[in-house]
């Protein structure tokens, strides 16, 4: 009932009250607190970005129940493929690759390899000029020390004259005629001094000529006074 002197409403636990004031305290309670569970569902989409409310049959159920172990969503299960490993030529130690030899002078692309620590072969050509057309590995490839590059110059060899070996050490005269664009070849080993070699010091020849040496030990000179009779 409502007091007249101050407009209240009491209930029958008050002094002069009723037990209808109490049921409407319960339900109005309950009430609000189904009110503000719709506003923080509706709240909850509305920070999530999404255009419009949840749809559908169930919408408002999951908005203000729990939902129950037949409507629990199952979790979902993400696979992802392990990443397909990249396959690459290794790289040997270092990273020393082929220099860029091509379109440089023969000489100079040859002097390029042996300061990278690389042998070379020279393949002559039958065109003109003196500059690498190419090169086998080609410029870039990666390589290990002491592999050897084949040069393919675009001329044809050229002349070049045959050093005086002769009493040198056998070792120094190879380094001589590989400087010149020769190559060494041994009649009786690589010990001892140059004794003979052929072609004849001074000798025309061409790149990549062979010169054969005999090295050994130089013979004695004779001393002048008659061998002892025995």
């Amino acid at each position: 009932m409502t007091d007249g002197n101050n407009a209240r409403e009491t209930y029958s636990d008050e002094p002069g009250g009723s037990g209808s004031g109490r049921m409407a305290r319960v339900l109005g309670g309950g009430l609000a607190v189904a009110l503000l569970a719709a506003v923080g569902a509706a709240g909850g989409w509305l920070l999530a970005g999404e255009d419009a409310p949840p749809s559908g049959p169930n919408a408002d159920a999951g908005a203000t129940s729990p939902a129950t172990p037949s409507e629990t969503p199952s979790p979902t299960v993400r696979t992802t493929a392990p990443p397909t490993p990249r396959t690459s030529a290794p790289t040997p130690s270092g990273g020393l690759t082929v220099p860029p030899v091509v379109g440089t002078d023969f000489e100079d692309a040859r002097d390029e390899l042996r300061d990278h620590r690389l042998g070379w072969r020279l393949v002559f050509g039958t065109g003109s000029g003196r500059d690498v057309r190419s090169a086998d590995p080609p410029v870039g490839s990666p390589v290990r020390r002491g592999t050897t590059v084949a040069l393919y110059v675009a001329g044809p060899a050229p002349e070049v004259s045959v050093p005086d070996l002769l009493d040198e050490d056998c070792s120094d005269a190879a380094d001589d005629l590989v400087e010149e664009g020769l190559y060494p070849r041994y009649r009786t080993g690589r010990a001892g001094i140059v004794t003979a070699q052929d072609p004849a010091p001074d000798s025309t020849a061409y790149w990549n000529d062979p010169v054969t040496l005999t090295c050994g030990k130089e013979p004695a000179e004779p001393s002048g006074e008659p061998a002892p009779t025995p």
